[in-house]
């Protein structure tokens, strides 16, 4: 497991939209740690330093130590409400964990193994049904990605959660079925006329009329003469 982040906080005196709003004119986003038959506990956190473990990706899977009072909080994030126009974080909850915690988190599919796919090197694409999977495991054994090898798959394949190789601890929370991640779908072709064949018709037509004009005129005048 890779190195967990600090992250400092400090504790609110008041809760309510008041003591929110003062908090964000600081530069901090509310946040509360709940969780592990423990009492709530109401804080605040550094906005800058939050955004960018936001940004980076994985927050949702991410462990973290909230130092509070001179103690460590081990926490994972659960929920962040954005502000409606900016998408500012505006509140956080974070579950207070432990190493027996079992939780629910999902994990994004990692395609590997596509130039040894003999359907997708004939021309088929990639339809992924699920690019998260929802996993069940302790906080200390979160994956960073399910790897799905696509190597030998053909045309009209389906691969599914069995062909995922999971680790140790770590199970789907879907168990009642071998549910389809990703199929490799035929190619579409659309195959039109183009605008010079119909031209090229157009105008063979319009010379046949033509030329049976011409000669309904030149017999008209030999009648008349």
């Amino acid at each position: 497991m890779s190195d967990i982040t600090v992250l400092t906080a400090a504790a609110r005196e008041r809760v309510g939209k008041g003591s929110a709003r003062e908090a964000r004119r600081q530069g901090k986003i509310p946040a509360v740690i709940y969780g592990d038959k423990k009492s709530p506990a109401s804080i605040t956190l550094e906005r800058k330093l939050l955004v960018r473990h936001l940004e980076s990706g994985g927050f949702f899977n991410t462990l973290f130590d909230i130092e509070l009072d001179g103690k460590l909080n081990r926490v994972l994030p659960r929920d962040v409400q954005l502000h409606p126009v900016t998408d500012v974080p505006e509140h956080i909850d974070f579950l207070r964990v432990s190493s027996t915690t079992r939780i629910s988190v999902e994990v994004p599919v990692e395609f590997k193994g596509e130039d040894e796919s003999p359907g997708l090197k004939t021309g088929g694409v990639l339809n992924v049904v699920r690019y998260n999977i929802e996993v069940s495991c302790t906080p200390d054994l979160i994956p960073t990605s399910l790897v799905l090898n696509l190597s030998g798959a053909e045309i009209g394949d389906s691969l599914h959660i069995s062909a995922v190789s999971l680790p140790e601890g770590v199970t789907p929370t879907i168990t009642d079925r071998d549910f389809t991640i990703a199929t490799i779908a035929a190619p579409t072709v659309v195959k039109e006329e183009t605008a010079a064949t119909d031209d090229g018709t157009d105008t063979e037509a319009s010379d046949g009329d033509s030329t049976s004009e011409s000669a309904g005129e030149e017999t008209e005048e030999g009648n008349d003469s």
